[in-house]
């Protein structure tokens, strides 16, 4: 291993990296990876401590990734992003990014838009406070894009993984029978198979979630003395897709993995897993959810 290339936690299951992530992703054999799911640093005006670039240079960058990515997935396989939207430098307008790069991977590197879906972060601060909290001009930006993209058109996914919980008037319904048979004004009919219990709700594609649970995370950084991550990655984006997209022992991939929520949500629903990533202190990090005292549980 060079310099620059480490294993910093390794597991039955999975690995932790820090590693440029193309020189390491160009090292696992093509057409093996069943999931890349991954929040890559976001093309914003304002720079991060964890890098990040902007403009064009921002999707030349990412488009490069791209092409990695559909070479090293299986043809069954799925590449899910989640994208942060941008602002135009001193204006109230938005950036196209989120809208550019599902062309880009589509029209010039052949994956599939399989499904769009959008993270509602129901705890956004209101953000940007220029336009939002001191001119007034705008609302907060509390939504982010998620992309599913796929090799194929059918690629490997099971709703009945992800069901919700049915509503009380839903119990109900099943449990009584008693429900409008008559045609709904849209022409949609409602048909006695309706209400068969199948086990729980499908769920749609606005995922509402406040990102403010308390992360065990954050204690082993302090207990340590390291560095946390400045935009974690949510549990619930990787727990939602890695049950929907993969079964137990497919492998999970986390290009930028920053503190390995990915990897030990893999880890806890059975799945191999390697999380990558080229700054060493916040993968020091997420070692620590792979602890006991320091690690989140996920729902199974």
């Amino acid at each position: 291993m060079t310099n620059k290339e480490k294993i910093i936690k390794e597991t039955s299951l999975g690995k932790i990296i820090w590693s440029d992530s193309s020189d390491y992703l160009l090292k696992l054999k093509d057409n093996t990876v069943d999931l890349i799911i991954t929040s890559p640093p976001f093309a914003l005006t304002k720079e991060k401590a964890y890098g990040n670039k902007k403009g064009e240079e921002y999707l030349t960058w990412l488009k490069d990734f791209g092409e990695i990515f559909f070479n090293k997935l299986a043809p069954t396989g799925s590449l899910v992003i989640d994208f942060g939207g941008s602002w135009v430098p001193g204006s109230p307008t938005r950036n196209l990014h989120q809208f550019k790069i599902p062309i880009i991977f589509v029209e010039e590197l052949g994956f599939n838009l399989a499904q769009e879906f959008f993270w509602w972060n129901t705890s956004k601060m209101p953000n940007p406070a220029q336009w939002v909290t001191v001119k007034r001009e705008r609302i907060t930006d509390a939504v982010n894009y998620i992309f599913w993209f796929s090799k194929s058109e059918r690629p490997k996914a099971n709703n009945r993984n992800i069901l919700n919980a049915y509503s009380d008037k839903m119990k109900n319904l099943i449990k009584n029978k008693k429900y409008n048979e008559n045609k709904r004004p849209g022409g949609q009919s409602i048909s006695k198979v309706w209400a068969k219990d199948n086990g729980g709700a499908i769920p749609q594609n606005v995922i509402p979630y406040g990102n403010t649970f308390n992360d065990p995370y954050f204690k082993f950084c302090d207990d340590e003395g390291l560095k946390k991550h400045p935009a974690r990655f949510g549990p619930f984006i990787p727990e939602f897709f890695i049950k929907f997209l993969t079964e137990k022992g497919d492998l999970v991939v986390d290009p930028f993995a920053g503190s390995c929520t990915t990897g030990s949500v893999a880890e806890q629903l059975e799945r191999k897993w390697i999380c990558i990533d080229n700054e060493k202190d916040y993968l020091k990090g997420g070692v620590g959810r792979f602890l006991e005292e320091y690690s989140f549980k996920v729902s199974g």
